[in-house]
């Protein structure tokens, strides 16, 4: 593969604590800003893995990891947020093959602590917990080779990156010219007063099935944010359990039929291209192997029937499994063995509509885990405002997409 064609590496160190939208703004901006400026190409469209260091698992044990996913999806929707503003500022686009100009981001939660230490004759290797979050070793492991790698300039962007690269050793020969420092912004830690420690986040059990829906027309940050946050759902069986059925996470995927009257709905994609892409993201966040992209690229298996895909990750531990959705409720109401649905806040009221129907069915209710929304407001400065969130409503927006590509057809009429 060229290596304009890999992805490239963001660094992030430790986000602000207390985690807010302003406070990750000023820590993680200036840096996002870099690397996406860099990697904009006018003859072609970039990858950037967005990877934030943070001890967010909780346990004594590596088969008992929890985390808490309220903390957890905030965090990956704030920086989301972040990469729809800066790309509406700079003109990046930001879906999947979105073509020149663009940047396909993916942001990955790294469970590290910056105290940890590493002894001379340590080697990564692949060790996954029970959740789909996983520890830097792992990471350096599995996500490799890169096109640049951009890293923080200050003493802990520095740590995080030179606890990296010794982890990632011998993966790849890098170049001085792919290793490129970034500025960044000012990270707040605040000391709640009379140095009582805050209350701890709740923590959040995985679940053996998780269940979303959507269009994922043109998959952008949006989309992204609402797989990644059902994905930290997951709790993932060990694969040398004799008894071992894998977790399940069902994506329902609305139908061609339903999508006939979207504005420019002769520039929807089909639903296969959609069920593609779906997996093909979720592949940046589930599967892991020592050979890197050559073979993390696509899952390690994959049946496709007409309007249903299933793939298999990290060694048949995690099932997704993609169906065609005619309805409102699609595989929630079909399939009683569903354990917590995931909702925007677009789709609140479809979470009540669903249970009050598996009620009726006599089946048990779902645990609704509502994500944060994208939202330009939280990380813009007063004179930043009008233009950058009308642009940023076209970068996560599948409809103002669509127009886009109807505005660049010949002859079109808008």
């Amino acid at each position: 593969m060229p290596r304009d064609e890999l992805p490239s590496l963001l660094l992030l160190p430790f986000p602000p604590d207390p985690l807010s939208r302003s406070l990750l703004n000023t820590a993680y901006r200036p840096s996002i800003t870099a690397a996406l400026s860099r990697l904009k190409r006018p003859n072609g469209a970039s990858k950037l893995t967005v990877a934030v260091e943070c001890p967010i698992l909780h346990g004594q044990f590596l088969r008992s990891k929890t985390l808490s996913w309220t903390e957890a999806q905030a965090l990956v929707a704030g920086i989301y947020t972040i990469i729809s503003v800066v790309s509406a500022q700079l003109g990046i686009g930001t879906e999947i093959d979105g073509g020149p100009n663009s940047v396909d981001a993916t942001v990955v939660l790294i469970d590290h602590n910056r105290n940890k230490r590493f002894t001379e004759d340590f080697r990564p290797a692949i060790e996954t917990n029970n959740t789909t979050v996983i520890d830097l070793a792992t990471f350096a492991s599995a996500y490799h080779p890169w096109n640049y790698i951009f890293h923080v300039r200050s003493e802990v962007g520095l740590q995080f990156y030179q606890t990296y690269l010794k982890l990632a050793e011998g993966r790849q020969t890098l170049l001085q010219e792919q290793l490129i420092p970034v500025e960044g912004g000012i990270t707040m830690n605040v000391v709640p007063q009379g140095n009582i420690p805050r209350p701890t986040p709740a923590r959040t059990p995985g679940v053996p099935v998780v269940c979303l829906g959507g269009t994922f027309d043109y998959l952008h940050p949006g989309h992204k944010l609402l797989l990644t946050a059902a994905a930290l759902l997951l709790k993932v069986p060990r694969k040398d359990d004799a008894n071992m059925q894998p977790c399940t996470y069902i994506i329902g995927i609305t139908g061609d039929e339903l999508l006939k009257n979207k504005k420019y709905a002769e520039f929807v994609q089909s639903w296969e291209t959609r069920a593609r892409n779906v997996i093909l993201f979720l592949s940046r966040i589930l599967e892991l192997s020592e050979r890197g992209w050559k073979d993390t690229q696509q899952p390690q298996r994959v049946e496709e029937r007409d309007g249903d895909v299933k793939a298999w990750f990290r060694d048949g531990t995690i099932l997704v499994h993609c169906v065609r959705i005619q309805d409102p409720f699609g595989p929630t109401i079909t399939v009683e063995n569903v354990d917590a649905l995931v909702v925007s806040g677009e789709t609140r009221s479809g979470g009540k509509a669903v249970n009050d129907k598996r009620a009726e069915q006599g089946w048990k209710t779902l645990e609704v885990f509502e994500v944060d929304v994208l939202d330009a407001e939280d990380v813009l400065e007063e004179k930043e405002s009008t233009k950058t969130e009308d642009n940023f409503s076209a970068k996560i927006s599948s409809s103002a997409i669509r127009q886009q590509r109807a505005l660049a057809r010949p002859g079109t009429k808008i």
